[in-house]
């Protein structure tokens, strides 16, 4: 016996469409993001897989990026201009720090190219858009876990012992994801219409990079200039991180300004995002 959707003629049946709201306030629609969860996870898996496709090394350059960079910074900076490190030996500050903005920088730069490299998926499939950028973050955190291994090395060589705050170390990087899910989700939507991003993007990274405390600490920043430094969410999370991994100054009342930043951040790339997806397709 046939069923009554087969009995139904093709014309009569309702049309439905899949697309955001045309007004009122965007809803994150957790559900249907945890539905789609398993897009997310081959989206991500597809962006390791390219990234280290043909390459001599492999996953092997997750460690030698930050090794060359941490040389040079020894050499440089801490040898040579003898920045100050609050106790920590230099090449294990610099590469706490080094590491934790790799990973932030390498997944802002993937979320915003997330909706352009996958142009036929977005044109041709309906997904929640907003995995694209969400799902660009994960790839990331494989390098930055393959780093920790070299950095509990040079913390064995300099006989520096991490203390209780390495527990909350998984919470310093949930951080750096927010920051970079922020930024990504609106860069992502910026570029799918202005492809300005990937050209201006590197270049406002290196500033970004200089303005974040890797190759100095944030110690030389007095008074109420911390907090207006503090205004770059990444101060609170690499002065975090080495203050987890090496027992650097504990983030003070600055990181408030930080953790408020970083709520503006994901709140204005979540409701561009949501603004302008409609038209993802279009102009893509």
């Amino acid at each position: 016996m046939s069923s009554r959707a087969e009995r139904v003629p093709v014309g009569a049946r309702p049309w439905v469409e899949n697309a955001p709201p045309r007004r009122g306030v965007p809803r994150l629609h957790a559900r249907e993001l945890w539905t789609y969860r398993e897009l997310a996870l081959i989206l991500a898996q597809k962006d390791l897989k390219v990234r280290y496709k043909q390459t001599v090394f492999g996953v092997a350059w997750a460690l030698l990026q930050p090794l060359i960079g941490v040389v040079i910074f020894t050499i440089f900076f801490g040898r040579l201009a003898h920045l100050p490190t609050n106790g920590i030996p230099y090449p294990v500050f610099a590469y706490a720090g080094l590491t934790i903005w790799l990973y932030a920088s390498t997944a802002v730069t993937t979320a915003a190219q997330s909706l352009v490299d996958n142009r036929d998926l977005v044109t041709k499939v309906y997904f929640p858009r907003l995995l694209a950028p969400l799902a660009a973050v994960v790839p990331g955190l494989v390098d930055y876990a393959a780093s920790l291994a070299v950095i509990a090395v040079l913390l064995a060589v300099y006989g520096v012992a991490p203390g209780l705050a390495l527990a909350l170390l998984p919470l310093l990087v949930a951080s750096a994801m927010l920051v970079a899910a922020g930024l990504g989700m609106l860069l992502a939507a910026v570029n799918v219409k202005y492809r300005d991003v990937r050209h201006a993007l590197p270049f406002l990274l290196q500033v970004w990079l200089f303005g974040s405390p890797v190759v100095y600490s944030a110690s030389i920043v007095h008074g109420g200039w911390r907090y207006a430094f503090a205004a770059n969410p990444m101060v609170t999370v690499i002065e975090g991180a080495r203050w987890s991994l090496a027992r650097g100054p504990a983030p003070g009342a600055p990181s408030l300004v930080s953790l408020l930043v970083v709520v503006g951040l994901l709140a204005a790339g979540f409701l561009y995002f949501r603004r302008v997806e409609r038209e993802f397709a279009d102009v893509i």
